[in-house]
């Protein structure tokens, strides 16, 4: 399953997955944004085993039944890449509450991996792969204001749910681990990805030679959204991925193929991703953990 498969990087994700010979589910909102993307990739992956289901992240209530739907009884890998970025001063709140972006891109995902653990768990040697963002290793989250209710800034509040985000991943995997499970919990971020950069996939992504020609430059450091999902898809497929790992592109980590990239700071900080955890389970009322049994 590739959350947000149907646009940006995690179309990318599931057409390199599906090219690979995976079936792919693509979690999406928008279903009739999810077909045209199926479609693309089969004009480009002849036989590609797609299928979709409607995910909002926002509706934390809704995952369960989102869930249900799959009426599958294992699942290999998720790739969790689906989120919003806002820029807009004023702060948007999800239906029950919560700051959009924290309350999508973290919390959402963080109540999706609970109510897909036993299907993870069901299955040898699953994976959980969380998309992060180098900007979240660039800012520091306020324990006691998680959601940006004082002072929001929408860039600063963006970094915060992925910074989140990618702390789940490696608490996840320790509790893994500490339950004797085989399902393992992997980092990945895709470097400095732009649309100018992303080879055209009509109708999801269009680019015009203009844009091509002015973007040479850019391609010196960064790069489109099609390396962007490197990453994510290494991490899925190489049998010598380990749990609590973190894949970004080679070259400062803003381009370049996927390398192992060591944690330091906040992101080797145990007693940080253990509060986060615990601070997402109150804000959620759900705990992954309670499914590793």
């Amino acid at each position: 399953m590739v959350t947000g498969g149907n646009a940006g990087i995690g179309y990318f994700v599931a057409e390199q997955l599906a090219g690979a010979g995976a079936t792919v589910i693509l979690g999406s909102r928008d279903t009739t944004k999810a077909e045209a993307a199926m479609t693309t990739i089969r004009s480009r992956v002849p036989g590609a085993d797609l299928r979709n289901l409607r995910l909002d992240l926002a509706d934390l209530s809704s995952l369960k039944s989102s869930v249900d739907a799959l009426e599958d009884d294992r699942l290999d890998a998720v790739v969790c890449n689906a989120g919003v970025l806002l820029d807009q001063r004023r702060r948007r709140l999800t239906s029950e509450g919560h700051e959009l972006m924290f309350g999508t891109n973290h919390l959402g995902h963080f109540v999706l991996i609970r109510w897909l653990m036993p299907l993870l768990t069901a299955t040898p040697a699953s994976l959980v792969v969380t998309t992060g963002s180098f900007v979240g290793k660039s800012t520091r989250l306020d324990l006691n204001d998680l959601q940006s209710s004082r002072d929001y800034q929408p860039k600063r509040a963006y970094a915060r749910s992925k910074l989140a985000q990618m702390l789940f991943g490696f608490e996840l995997d320790r509790r893994l681990r500490a339950a004797g499970s085989t399902t393992l919990s992997v980092v990945n971020h895709p470097g400095g990805a732009l649309d100018s950069l992303t080879p055209s996939r009509p109708p999801v992504h269009a680019r015009s030679i203009g844009q091509r020609l002015r973007s040479l430059p850019a391609g010196l450091v960064l790069q489109g959204k099609e390396a962007a999902a490197w990453p994510a898809v290494r991490a899925v497929l190489d049998p010598s991925v380990h749990g609590g790992q973190m894949w970004a592109p080679r070259m400062l980590g803003f381009h370049g193929k996927p390398r192992l990239e060591s944690l330091r700071g906040q992101l080797a900080d145990s007693t940080l991703s253990a509060r986060i955890w615990d601070a997402s389970v109150d804000l959620t009322g759900v705990d992954p953990g309670s499914a590793l049994g």
